[in-house]
């Protein structure tokens, strides 16, 4: 089965999910966070999917589909170290924190496995 949409891919799913649950949490960080911290966990989680999405537009061209996935894979290695600031700053709990970095983690395997061989994914 091939697969015709980004937003079937289990990275994007993934992805998707944490960037959601990033969100949710994020409301209740307090105000003088606003442009820091949550702002920019929200940005770098959603990343993860818009970046895939820009990657999946333009399947015939490695180098570009590389190089967006890449860009996927830092933006969720900075979704995880928000993770870290906001546990540690006491703005999510440590089950909170310890279910969004495993997420994390398995967006990581998952980008990880497609960049190791991203010619299954592009289109001949």
């Amino acid at each position: 089965m091939q697969i015709r949409s980004a937003k079937k891919l289990m990275a994007y799913k993934k992805g998707y999910e944490l960037a959601m649950r990033v969100f949710r949490l994020s409301k209740a960080f307090p105000a003088e966070e606003r442009f820091a911290l949550t702002s920019q966990i929200r940005r770098a989680s959603r990343s993860v999917c818009l970046n895939l999405r820009d990657a999946w537009a333009k399947p015939r061209y490695e180098a570009h589909f590389v190089s967006k996935l890449t860009d996927c894979d830092g933006e969720n290695a900075e979704t995880d170290s928000g993770l870290d600031f906001a546990l540690d700053c006491g703005y999510i709990t440590a089950a909170e924190h310890s279910e969004l970095v495993a997420l994390s983690a398995e967006v990581r395997k998952l980008l990880g496995s497609m960049l190791l061989h991203p010619e299954k994914w592009l289109q001949s």
